[in-house]
């Protein structure tokens, strides 16, 4: 929810570049005045949310002029919009998607040789969104989505989100092998990039590949290392794993532990009063204890995981967070 409402965001932004631009710079043939005004007011109603007003109102800047690719763009966008999961089966509704797809094609093949401002970025909204359209959530059409993402990497083939594009459509099929291959594309494209990295160890731990999760959220917190959130999802990692995982040999799951504390210390070398490290090091802490066999050594790492534990309610008191229950 939190990505659609950022690219929302996006979207109106970029039509309020567009439509002062074009506003600016536009042709004063009657058709293009007649267009524009067409747009800006579908421009108005597409930022209230009204999609079906600012469908309408594209579709009239099309037909005014039907070189303007972001009239397209926008159209398409507006006919996803009001696509409705909900309402499937319903011919109105299932007919938006259909339309909603050729407009972005439209778009991308007119934004193509389009000299306005932010035609390049729109024109990869358009790959993006068609390709969103036959995915696994709306039309299910892979054998479409597949040669749009193709096309989409040979457009920006130093982009190495398209090829995660790409991966999570095979992963979506089943198609692990081609899956992984993509994850590791964009990582060749930009072996530098935490992000990268970071969905990779995402997909391993989709498949379960713990110890390739492990590796690949190291590497992403070592191309960052002053960012303690990067450590300390390594932590969170080490604890689930031997908390829920009862086929986890007892040596092993100690190694598992003393990972996350170490990384949970790395997390708070950066920032000390970091409190989820806080706690979860007081977590894994307690799991260790669990699993030693020393009396000893088990009581003193109870008490030091309560110590932390009051440092964590104290933080919490602070810093007005929720410090999650103890095992």
């Amino acid at each position: 929810m939190q990505f659609r409402l950022t690219r929302m965001v996006v979207l109106v932004a970029g039509l309020a570049v567009v439509t002062s631009v074009t506003s600016a710079c536009g042709k004063y043939s009657l058709s293009s005045i007649r267009s524009l005004k067409a747009f800006k007011d579908g421009s108005g109603l597409y930022t209230k949310g009204d999609y079906p007003g600012a469908a309408a109102k594209f579709e009239e800047a099309i037909g005014h002029n039907p070189e303007f690719g972001f009239s397209y763009f926008f159209l398409g966008n507006s006919l996803d919009n009001m696509f409705r999961p909900g309402r499937r089966g319903e011919a109105a509704n299932d007919a938006l998607l259909p339309r909603a797809a050729e407009n972005y094609r439209l778009a991308i093949e007119k934004l193509a040789t389009s000299q306005e401002p932010q035609a390049a970025q729109f024109r990869k909204l358009s790959f993006e969104y068609l390709i969103a359209i036959y995915g696994a959530d709306k039309l299910a059409d892979f054998t479409k989505a597949e040669p749009v993402a193709k096309e989409l990497i040979a457009y920006e083939p130093n982009d190495a989100g398209n090829y995660q594009l790409l991966a999570r459509l095979y992963e979506d099929q089943g198609d692990y092998e081609q899956a992984e291959a993509m994850f590791l594309r964009a990582i060749e494209v930009n072996p530098n990039a935490p992000l990268a990295h970071q969905l990779i160890a995402h997909y391993y731990n989709r498949q379960g590949e713990f110890d390739k999760t492990m590796a690949s959220f190291q590497k992403r917190a070592e191309l960052e290392p002053n960012n303690p959130e990067a450590w300390h999802t390594m932590g969170t990692y080490y604890y689930e794993k031997v908390y829920r995982d009862a086929s986890v040999a007892r040596e092993q799951a100690l190694t598992y532990l003393q990972s996350g504390l170490q990384a949970e210390d790395k997390a708070l070398g950066i920032n000390p009063d970091y409190f989820e490290a806080v706690t979860f090091k007081s977590l894994l802490l307690a799991l260790q204890a669990n699993r030693e066999r020393d009396p000893a050594l088990q009581k003193k790492l109870l008490a030091e995981a309560s110590t932390l534990r009051e440092r964590a309610l104290a933080l919490q008191n602070k810093q007005g967070s929720t410090v999650p229950a103890t095992n």
